[in-house]
């Protein structure tokens, strides 16, 4: 009889294959995979340092997109700076995806998106607006509401492209763009939708509570040259780099993609998500390892087959060893894998961050480069492992499969594991 994780597994493998299709991105040093991707093997960080209400001067990831091109002036007034990037990357996605919009049955369609936490900014915003007229809550914007509920980044997608699907956001913290591909690769599976737009999103620089509080706890990042203020794996990494930005993808089963004709950009093989139910802050190792080893299993791959891990590691000092106690308890024999990080080119984009993270590494498929971690100076003895690539790009003979990581506060992890389409 088998036990229970084998039969998972096995039902697994019967469910429909998800597949890529789509990809539309807003971050820091790019508005296009192209333009990310370039910058990610040039080394080229993007960090501004920006005026924090309350907090004064800090580094943080901007984003520089264009709003007006699938908004009017007036719906990006009325909405919110997330729904801005959600809109802008799912109508991105969309364009890439070479769907026929018009004939696309809009039920059909559903929209999952990852978030950090949604609201903080227009509540700081109003409390600060009515403090200039003597609190009289007469000057509290009546948009407030429809602005903070924990669907609006979703929900402003379906009102802008028409679709009336399903639409929510999962928050799963720094895990939530997995987390957001996640939910739509089982949606998929389970016939509930047939296309499936999905990854994650954040505006979380506009807020200061979130700057002071990272702050508070003695893990907000800083450097007197911002590009370098992230530097996971450093030994003298000192916190995180606050930033906002977009990743999301169109998912669709492997069978309606084919009938279409449309390019894949990549198959979701397995993932995981566990909680370490342990600590609010500090990651478990044990844990986030049980979590990758499950991954695989789903996948039916081994550690050998991984070409790229893509680190979730934040630049905190001990977050980012945690991580390293992990991978290295599942990549013991793995000459091949290679291991980089993203964070250190555009701050952490906390619900964005899994999605932007997976979407840097995909062209390896095609061009069989990995991109390195920047900004370390000199590595962590503690952070050492095998196969990472710092400071300068690598070229590996093949890449078939990533392994992209992302954890979060209150010991959420999510492992993701995508394989290039065609290969075994």
């Amino acid at each position: 009889m088998p036990d229970g994780r084998l039969m998972e597994a096995c039902q697994m493998s019967s469910k429909p294959r998800i597949v890529i299709t789509g990809l539309g991105l807003t971050a820091p040093n790019g508005n296009s995979l192209a333009e990310f991707r370039a910058n990610l093997l040039a080394g080229k960080a993007r960090i501004a340092v920006i005026d924090v209400r309350h907090m004064g001067r800090h580094p943080a990831g901007v984003c520089d997109f264009d709003a007006t091109k699938w908004q009017k002036r007036k719906e990006i007034r009325i909405g919110t700076r997330v729904g801005s990037i959600s809109i802008y990357c799912s109508r991105e996605a969309l364009g890439d995806s070479g769907l026929d919009w018009d004939k696309v049955d809009k039920s059909r369609v559903g929209v999952y998106l990852g978030i950090t936490e949604h609201g903080n900014v227009e509540t700081e915003n109003e409390i600060h607006n009515i403090s200039q007229f003597g609190n009289d809550t007469k000057y509290w914007t009546h948009h407030h509401n429809p602005r903070t509920v924990a669907n609006n980044p979703a929900g402003e997608v379906t009102m802008n492209m028409g679709i009336t699907g399903p639409h929510y956001t999962i928050g799963a913290a720094c895990a939530a763009g997995n987390a957001g591909l996640i939910q739509a690769a089982q949606m998929l599976q389970l016939g509930e939708v047939d296309i499936a737009f999905a990854g994650g999103v954040s505006e979380s620089i506009h807020t200061f509570g979130i700057f002071a509080g990272f702050k508070n706890q003695g893990a907000l990042g800083a450097h007197e040259d911002p590009t370098k203020a992230s530097r996971p794996f450093d030994k003298n990494r000192n916190g995180i780099v606050i930033s906002e930005g977009g990743a999301i993808y169109v998912l669709e089963r492997l069978d309606d993609a084919l009938a279409r004709g449309a390019r894949i950009i990549a198959e979701i093989a397995g993932w995981c998500i566990n909680s370490d139910a342990t600590d609010a802050v500090l990651p478990n190792p044990e844990r986030q390892t049980e979590c990758v080893r499950m991954a695989l299993k789903r996948a039916g791959m081994k550690p050998q087959d991984i070409q790229i891990v893509s680190t979730h590691a934040t630049a905190t000092a001990l977050g980012d060893i945690q991580e390293c106690t992990a991978l290295r308890a599942v990549f013991t024999d793995c000459p091949d894998t290679k291991i980089n990080n993203t964070k250190s080119f555009i701050g952490h984009c906390m619900g964005a961050a899994g999605a932007l993270e997976l979407a840097g590494n995909l062209p390896s498929f095609d061009d069989g480069w990995v991109h390195p971690t920047i900004n370390i100076d000199e590595l962590d003895p503690e952070c050492a492992m095998p196969g990472l690539v710092i400071n300068q790009p690598v070229k590996v003979e093949r890449v078939n499969a990533i392994l992209n990581n992302s954890f979060g506060m209150l010991g959420i992890n999510s492992a993701l594991i995508v394989k290039k389409y065609g290969v075994a």
